[in-house]
């Protein structure tokens, strides 16, 4: 691809599925949300938001919380003792994205684990040999926790099928690990499957999700677990700032977002469509499971700056250029973005 066209007069946003904007109706949702202080007493719309993503998520209990990173940070928190190892796949979240909170915060000791099953996945037997360092003297690591990520945003928006996420946690719970679940774009995953999020959470102790991705809200995710872990994390979340106050504001966005898991169907599909319009183009990318499409260039910083004089803005990840799609890009958007690239190119 070659810089030379004219800058676009518009911008088409490729760079994440959390730069969508919360639409009329959510905007009314939380315009009336009815609140209170969430800290002194208990805001009611983020304990029915809270009640809700437990039963969704299939865990006993939820925890509202600001971000994701928050709630990944207060798991590990919870998980964790200073020293503790942690497995995590490669380029997972809670290793790249986080600033080392899991390490600073957390105080765990990460260790990684190569996609030997496949992209974001690790087979059983990687884990099996990498938890074996939690036995020996009484100076070795003891590894005690086993960190996935469904959908893996670094490889692609790859699911991990319920199949081997039961294999995994099988093996884990074999070699003594507890296992949190990073579920930031489980939505995503469950509606690629077809199959309730709960199905993708069996076995876990603890899982994070989002509702400011891909959904539309513009702030809130939660972590879930067992009653005593979210009462745990209910303290961990003070500690760390994020306790708000009227958060029903918020939470009522959370709630709407719930209603609209099986929307993300419609992102997947464009993600395949801009997939197919960049391989026609001679784009080296593969087929996008859910809504993250990478594509693997000579030079990353060339074509980012190419791309966004073209006003069609994306982001690196993981040594690729990423192209996430969302609510706020249709299909005509792709269409639009392709014809850019492609007149570009001549």
């Amino acid at each position: 691809m070659t810089s030379e066209a004219n800058p676009a007069t518009s911008h088409l946003d490729f760079r994440s599925d959390t730069i969508t904007r919360p639409d009329e109706p959510m905007r009314q949702a939380m315009a009336n949300a009815e609140v209170g202080d969430n800290v002194i007493d208990v805001d009611p719309t983020v304990r029915e938001l809270e009640r809700r993503a437990a039963e969704t998520l299939g865990m006993d209990a939820a925890l509202w919380t600001p971000s994701g990173t928050m709630a990944n940070l207060i798991a590990l928190s919870v998980h964790l003792r200073r020293g503790d190892r942690f497995l995590a796949t490669r380029n997972a979240h809670v290793l790249t994205n986080e600033l080392g909170s899991a390490a600073w915060l957390a105080s765990g000791m990460p260790d990684v684990l190569e996609h030997d099953a496949g992209p974001g996945r690790p087979t059983p037997r990687a884990v099996r040999i990498a938890a074996g360092t939690r036995s020996g003297p009484y100076y070795a690591l003891r590894t005690t926790l086993l960190c996935l990520e469904n959908t893996h945003n670094a490889a692609g928006g790859a699911i991990t099928p319920p199949d081997e996420h039961a294999q995994l946690v099988a093996t884990a719970r074999d070699e003594g690990l507890l296992v949190h679940l990073d579920g930031a774009r489980l939505w995503n995953a469950a509606a690629a499957l077809g199959l309730p999020p709960a199905a993708l959470t069996v076995g876990v102790d603890t899982v994070s999700a989002c509702f400011s991705k891909g959904l539309g809200a513009p702030v809130g995710s939660v972590v879930a677990g067992s009653e005593e872990f979210v009462e745990q994390a209910r303290r961990m979340r003070q500690m760390l700032g994020g306790g708000v106050r009227q958060g029903g504001v918020l939470a009522a966005a959370g709630l709407l977002a719930l209603d609209r898991v099986g929307e993300l169907a419609t992102d997947h599909d464009n993600a395949k469509a801009l997939a197919a319009g960049l391989r026609e183009l001679g784009w080296d990318v593969g087929e996008p499971q859910t809504n993250i499409v990478l594509a693997a260039v000579p030079d990353v910083r060339l074509t980012l700056e190419s791309l966004r004089s073209l006003g069609v803005l994306t982001l690196p990840m993981a040594g690729k250029v990423r192209f996430v799609l969302h609510r706020d890009v249709s299909a005509d958007d792709v269409a639009d973005a392709l014809g850019r690239i492609k007149a570009n190119a001549r």
